[in-house]
């Protein structure tokens, strides 16, 4: 098992990729914490995976609250004893604020794509440095590299936030042994599920493989930046996009 005995948090947890995420995660040997602000989705993600034999529970969290975070990773010591891994999944998509000019729907974009990933790898690292260090995955988007004329300029620029600042917590918690990278998955569900059916045909044409993504896929290479086996590797980013950005 790649995680044995690695006790992780997922934020973003009870639906889509995070959910991938947390289901692979505790395959691989890790006790999973589902964090999620759905409780009925976390919930039943946890009992599921409890279910299977594996170690999973839920806390409930609103990932642009500090005090979220702190009582968040406050749970996951006192029922571990230690946190190993990170992956600041949680996000939203532009289509969920609507107006692109509003500057509401830009800081609930910024709140829970990027201010979310600043409290969390602060508040993580600081615990994974009391037992020798950690892995933090944030998960960015190709959009966090590129733009484009049909995305919220919102998502684009909290996406790229995630990019940069990922490089510069990799080089800030690095000497306590804190590997930080990110992650920038393609076009896949769930966040394309509003896109109409001429929208995501044209998405699958200028992809070099031809075909939407798959959560399950983005989970492994999440994987490997969590593992072990990823050990020097950090400021990085790992581009999940069957080619769409290389066409």
């Amino acid at each position: 098992m790649r995680l044995k005995d690695k006790v992780a948090i997922i934020t973003g947890a009870g639906h889509g990729m995070g959910e991938a995420e947390a289901r692979l995660f505790a395959e691989e040997g890790a006790k999973v914490v589902v964090a999620d602000v759905l409780a009925k989705e976390g919930e039943a993600v946890a009992a599921d995976i409890s279910a299977g034999q594996r170690v999973a529970r839920f806390v409930q969290t609103d990932v642009t609250s500090e005090t979220d975070w702190q009582r968040l990773i406050a749970a996951t010591v006192g029922a571990y004893g230690r946190l190993d891994i990170l992956v600041n999944n949680a996000g939203i998509s532009g289509s969920s604020v609507g107006d692109a000019d509003q500057l509401e729907g830009w800081q609930r974009l910024l709140a829970v794509n990027a201010t979310s990933v600043f409290l969390g790898t602060k508040l993580a690292a600081r615990e994974m440095a009391k037992t020798g260090g950690g892995s933090i995955v944030n998960i960015s988007s190709i959009m966090g590299i590129v733009a484009s004329d049909e995305s919220h300029p919102g998502y684009a620029a909290s996406k790229a936030a995630v990019r940069n600042y990922t490089k510069a917590a990799a080089c800030r918690y690095g000497p306590q042994g804190v590997r930080v990278n990110s992650v920038h998955p393609g076009y896949m569900p769930p966040m394309l599920n509003a896109t109409n059916a001429a929208g995501r045909d044209a998405k699958i044409a200028d992809t070099p493989l031809r075909r939407l993504g798959k959560p399950i896929e983005v989970a492994y290479g999440v994987l490997f930046l969590a593992s072990d086996e990823a050990s020097f590797v950090t400021g990085a980013e790992l581009v999940i996009d069957g080619g769409y950005i290389a066409h």
